[in-house]
């Protein structure tokens, strides 16, 4: 099952989507995460409706350094549980939405990961027992505004406005982790891939983990790391982030200007 919130003519649903020969078509349910996952009315062609993030969490907890491939790059020192921070939900975007790069960051850089979305309330679960909380898993970009993080200001480094693209729908039937590769393209261009069974630490080691002192609730995301090949981005980049039996996550970068209105491409400063 593929599950979306979108907005058609003003108004925002939640629904999932339904293959059909003509083209794919949305069909309305519940009003929450976990709720009523019954279809419903035939709302619109998928094509015509416009696709938001496909959850609203209270809470978003990021894994750092999750990828062998990613250690080992950074030259970083093999960690022994996993490396915890925040990012704040007013950084949620959904598919096509602009990340929006502040004008003062010398270097906004992408991070494509695989984003775990929370079905049923977590605390303090048993590693065998992890999976049963989760509703499914999207696409993410773990924005980062590289020379903000050096400085030590974390919280401004990932949870600025724009800085969470989720996305496209919520998959609640993917592939084993060995077959959930992610790939990250700026423009046209390959710049990270890697499957997930590279994570350091699995799905459900994390959520153990987390839920020792972090309660998540229905709708709560969790990401999961970046392989290696972080990188820049600039203004005038679309950055898009495709995980295989996923889907594929795509954003265009624009310079944010004063009152958070979005302006022109500026000139590329990085490789």
């Amino acid at each position: 099952m593929r599950i979306v919130r979108y907005g058609i003519e003003g108004r925002e649903g939640r629904g999932v989507i339904e293959p059909s020969p003509a083209g794919d078509l949305v069909r309305a349910f519940g009003p929450d995460e976990k709720g009523d996952n019954t279809a419903g009315d035939v709302v619109a062609r998928l094509d015509e409706v416009t696709l938001l993030a496909p959850c609203d969490p209270r809470t978003i907890v990021c894994v750092g350094s999750n990828y062998a491939s990613q250690v080992e790059e950074k030259g970083r020192p093999w960690p022994d549980r996993p490396a915890l921070f925040l990012k704040s939900p007013n950084s949620v975007i959904g598919p096509e939405a602009a990340i929006e790069a502040p004008p003062e960051v010398e270097r906004l850089e992408y991070e494509g990961e695989l984003a775990v979305v929370i079905g049923t309330l977590a605390r303090s679960v048993r590693r065998e027992d992890a999976m049963d909380h989760v509703l499914g898993f999207t696409c993410a970009n773990d924005v980062t505004a590289h020379d903000w993080r050096a400085d030590g200001q974390w919280a401004r480094a990932k949870s600025a406005d724009t800085f969470c693209p989720l996305g496209p729908w919520i998959e609640t039937e993917p592939p084993e982790s060995v077959a959930l590769t992610v790939t990250t393209r700026l423009g046209d261009r390959v710049v990270q891939q890697s499957g997930a069974e590279r994570m350091i630490f699995g799905v459900d080691t994390i959520l153990a983990y987390v839920t020792r002192w972090i309660t998540l609730r229905p709708g709560d995301v969790v990401l999961t790391g970046s392989p290696a090949g972080v990188g820049p981005m600039v203004p005038g980049d679309r950055v898009t982030v495709e995980i295989d039996g996923v889907g594929s996550l795509s954003n265009p970068v624009a310079l944010r200007r004063a009152h958070g209105r979005p302006g022109a491409a500026r000139r590329r400063d990085h490789p």
